[in-house]
């Protein structure tokens, strides 16, 4: 199975000291607007999943979405969570830490591709 999302170490040390910190968190990778393109953490309930959104998977055992439209976008990529000192989002609970959520991508390889594909993902 090939993961549409990965973390870097540095993110999953972060999602872990959030999860001592707060318990269950969650990501959404926001569209832009207020927070840029980034991937944001919040506490269960703190954003509502519905129709318009695509899980991802998995970092750090934290759910992972991304809005419809911009899933249908990045599909072609795998994207890596990582983290960048400074400030964090305004909605992020790691804003406070003096570290922010940064995605990267990288394109699926065809072979990848394919295997989403049959997967029907």
């Amino acid at each position: 199975m090939v993961d549409k999302v990965i973390a870097t170490p540095a993110a999953l040390e972060l999602v872990e000291f959030l999860k001592q910190k707060y318990g269950t968190v969650m990501f959404h990778q926001s569209g832009g607007c207020c927070d840029n393109s980034a991937a944001n953490c919040y506490l269960p309930g703190e954003i509502t999943m519905g129709a318009g959104d695509v899980f991802l998977g998995k970092i750090g055992d934290a759910d992972f979405y991304i809005g419809k439209l911009q899933y249908e976008t990045w599909k072609h990529t795998q994207l890596i969570i990582d983290v960048i000192e400074g400030h964090g989002g305004t909605f992020s609970l790691e804003g406070p830490e003096g570290k922010a959520f940064h995605t990267r991508s990288r394109v699926f390889t065809p072979a990848e591709l394919a295997e989403i594909e049959r997967d029907g993902a």
